[in-house]
């Protein structure tokens, strides 16, 4: 069955001079535009992208839209009238956002996080501001420690609700984040703590043991690329260590303190040295 709002991997079954016909052996949809430069014939497979068009009929098109049915995303409203905004998708129709799905009103020009998904009464898409609404709140096989990928939500006054795997939400504290996170930004993260209510602390930095053993080696590459010396220390801020190091400085002091302990470095406020970068620059 052809899936309305998705990539569907269809067959060309016929083509003319105004029209290409593409099927799944059951259901047939006709290609509005293609990105590809070679010929079709009979018999190609096509990865196509399939929506309801303006006229309500099912289109197609080899286009790559900037999200599915069931996801979400951070799109652009290009146009609005009194019923609602339209919203650039990357294909040739764009994402109709109706009044009573917009959690605050949207502006042509702006850009917001959105939840895509089909309207089952007419089969179009339209998508939600109220991104609450689609997270999954029930059971989920999360672990703490675990890699995921995030897409931050909204700035609220702990830090940035962030969006886990397309499915679940969490929390990044901002004073753990160091660097200019923005709305609609995608990131790489780690789950820092799970509590017993489903709520989901957030981390940008790698959690666990590993994290301390990849920590130590940029540490001592940074070191020994710079001649054995940093100017950051205990005193040094979170800030001026995120900028050199990309990590944090709970990570940061974890890291120089299982150096210490390894005889492979001297630790003071304001800096940190490799035991030997004395004598091996000056040889």
């Amino acid at each position: 069955m052809i899936a309305i709002g998705k990539i569907n991997t269809l067959t060309v079954t016929d083509i003319n001079q105004l029209n290409c016909t593409l099927s799944d052996g059951e259901n047939q949809v006709n290609l509005s535009d293609t990105d590809s430069s070679s010929p079709l014939k009979k018999g190609d497979q096509l990865a196509v992208f399939v929506y309801t068009n303006k006229s309500g009929q099912l289109s197609a098109t080899t286009k790559r839209p900037y999200a599915e049915a069931d996801q979400f995303a951070y799109l652009k409203v290009v146009d609005e009238n009194a019923v609602g905004v339209f919203m650039d998708l990357g294909i040739e129709k764009d994402l109709f956002i109706p009044k009573k799905e917009q959690r605050w009103p949207m502006v042509k020009g702006k850009s917001y996080v959105v939840y895509i998904y089909l309207d089952e009464g007419n089969n179009h898409l339209v998508g939600s501001t109220k991104i609450h609404k689609f997270i999954d709140r029930e059971t989920h096989p999360l672990e703490e420690k675990q890699e995921v990928e995030l897409l931050i939500g909204e700035e609220t006054d702990l830090g940035y609700n962030a969006i886990i795997n397309n499915r679940y939400i969490g929390l990044l504290y901002a004073n753990e984040v160091f660097e200019d996170l923005r709305v609609g930004n995608k990131r790489k993260g780690w789950i820092k703590k799970i509590y017993d209510d489903g709520k989901i602390d957030l981390s940008l930095q790698e959690q666990g043991y590993g994290h301390i053993l990849n920590t130590k080696d940029a540490i001592l590459d940074k070191l020994k690329k710079n001649r054995g010396h940093l100017a950051l220390g205990d005193k040094s801020s979170p800030e001026e260590i995120y900028q050199t190091l990309k990590i944090s400085k709970k990570a940061f002091k974890k890291a120089i303190g299982a150096l210490y302990k390894e005889r492979l470095l001297t630790i003071s406020d304001e800096y940190i040295s490799l035991l030997n970068a004395d004598s091996s620059s000056s040889a």
